[in-house]
C-alpha cells in the first residue's frame, strides 16, 4: 500500500516531467527554420533545426548503445569461458 509520501514523489515526478515538456516543445518551436548542412563534395541538407537536434540525438544513442552492447557481449562471453 503505497504512503501518502511516495503518491507525493510520484506526482512531483510527472509535474517535472510535463514541464521539461513542455518547455523543450516550446523550444522546439520557436527553433523550427531552416537549418543547412554542408557535407563534403558539396552536399548539403536542409531541415528544420529540432529536427537535426533530434537527428543527432538518435545517432548518440545509437552509438552509446551500440558501445554498451559490445561491452556486455564480450563480458559475458569471457564470463563463460572462465572456470568455475
Amino acid at each position: 500500500m503505497p504512503t501518502i509520501v511516495t503518491t507525493l514523489l510520484k506526482l512531483l515526478v510527472w509535474l517535472l516531467r510535463i514541464a521539461v515538456f513542455v518547455g523543450l516543445f516550446g523550444l522546439a518551436i520557436k527553433n523550427s527554420g531552416p537549418m543547412e548542412l554542408r557535407f563534403f563534395l558539396d552536399h548539403a541538407w536542409t531541415a528544420p533545426v529540432s529536427v537535426v537536434i533530434l537527428a543527432v540525438f538518435v545517432i548518440g544513442v545509437a552509438v552509446g548503445l551500440t558501445a554498451t552492447l559490445t561491452l556486455s557481449l564480450r563480458r559475458q562471453r569471457d564470463s563463460r569461458r572462465e572456470p568455475r
